[in-house]
């Protein structure tokens, strides 16, 4: 959805911190004390490509966006996976492993300005390790595994910059998998060279990330991979009917029946089918307008459009009960031990839940998982404790298992 929400995102980005303020709800003590005791892990949060094109001062309580540090501090969030994000079209621009270099540095000059606030982590051993030390541990994900180049090699080079998982591809299909979103898909799931990769991924100890990946790419990488995989940022199709950017059923089931982990997305259009409607609905009128006065998808009109059509048709916000049951959805399909958070802040422009607005609320969440039963263990491992499991499966593999996979 990061294509759409990247419209929205300038037209509306001051308009989150009024909307968050404003629907603010208190949670009570006892799941702010949750949030702060347990590890927490949101293994999707588009800041540094918020900070390349509108940069703030995050060591601060910033006026736009869903994260910084304070409100993250007031959140429990401990380990946040950085999104190092490359759109599609840099593929074809030849720029894409220049982008993802830039944007893994931006993440360690922050911590370089920040020790006292940041430190990276590539590890479950030091994302515990920073938590032990109070400070907040920057985990990096490369969201379109564009940056690859086609080079086998890119694989150990980005891991040894810090990346910790590959999210395949993004919002068209590119040279390692067929994107969920794309209608010409070249590859029929993976290709060949993206067969490499997973293989070669397992080696390095780096997840594999099915989120925005095609159904049959999925059920490929779920073949072939040696360890658990994760959806970083995805939601049950459940209650999206047809969209195939979310997870079915089955394939919820075969992920968990391998180990793995989905992390729920927290965007309006991936919990409720009337929030995806109504992009669906814009984007039509959308084009029609630009049609219909011969404006270019790329003029200031057609960035100002949504902005008027949101005035005319209001956005269906989902709830925290909708946030809420997607988490359930999973739970009640494949157990507790199967879902995480994988929030997609400062990705999904302004079209988060009521309650859930930026990275100061998670205990909203945990409030009313609380009330739904769930113990403190149960919670700790939805917050967090999923998928470091996976991710350690990663890394023991890479260490233990991998020997002879793939030649280096």
């Amino acid at each position: 959805m990061k294509y759409l929400a990247k419209l929205a995102m300038a037209a509306f980005s001051v308009s989150i911190l009024a909307t968050a303020m404003a629907e603010e709800i208190q949670p009570d003590p006892a799941a702010a004390a949750i949030a702060q005791k347990y590890m927490l892990v949101d293994t999707h949060i588009d800041a540094p490509e918020r900070l390349l094109e509108d940069w703030e001062d995050v060591t601060q309580a910033t006026q736009k966006g869903n994260f910084d540090y304070p409100r993250a501090r007031k959140g429990g969030l401990n380990i946040p996976f950085m999104s190092i994000y490359t759109a599609a079209e840099t593929e074809a621009a030849g720029t894409s492993f220049q982008l993802a270099n830039r944007l893994i540095d931006s993440m360690e000059a922050l911590v370089g300005r920040a020790p006292g606030e940041f430190v990276m982590v590539t590890t479950p051993s030091e994302a515990e390790q920073a938590m032990q030390k109070g400070l907040i541990g920057l985990a990096l994900g490369m969201e379109n595994g564009s940056p690859l180049d086609g080079k086998l090699e890119n694989v150990a080079y980005f891991r040894h910059r810090g990346v910790s998982y590959i999210t395949l591809t993004h919002s068209l299909s590119n040279h390692i998998a067929d994107s969920s979103y794309d209608e010409n898909r070249q590859w029929n799931g993976l290709s060949a060279f993206g067969k490499d990769v997973i293989a070669e991924m397992n080696r390095q100890g780096v997840m594999v990330d099915i989120s925005h990946v095609s159904d049959q790419a999925f059920w490929q990488v779920l073949e072939l991979s040696k360890v658990p995989v994760i959806a970083s940022h995805s939601s049950p199709r459940q209650f999206t009917p047809g969209w195939e950017r979310n997870m079915s059923d089955e394939m919820i089931r075969a992920l968990a029946g391998k180990g793995g982990v989905i992390q729920i997305n927290f965007g309006s259009s991936f919990l409720t089918a009337e929030a995806m409607a109504w992009y669906e609905q814009k984007a039509e009128a959308q084009k029609a307008f630009l049609k219909e006065n011969g404006f270019d998808k790329q003029s200031a009109e057609a960035k100002a459009f949504e902005k008027t059509y949101r005035k005319s048709h209001p956005f269906p916000f989902a709830t925290l009960e909708d946030l809420v049951a997607s988490f359930q959805h999973v739970i009640e399909l494949v157990g507790v031990d199967h879902v995480g958070i994988g929030s997609d802040f400062d990705g999904v422009g302004d079209s988060l839940p009521i309650g859930m607005k930026d990275v100061s609320q998670y205990p909203n969440l945990i409030e009313r998982l609380l009330g739904l039963g769930y113990s403190d263990v149960e919670i700790a491992k939805i917050m967090g404790g999923n998928l470091i499991r996976v991710w350690r499966a990663a890394e023991d593999y890479a260490r233990n298992g991998a020997a002879g996979a793939i030649a280096p």
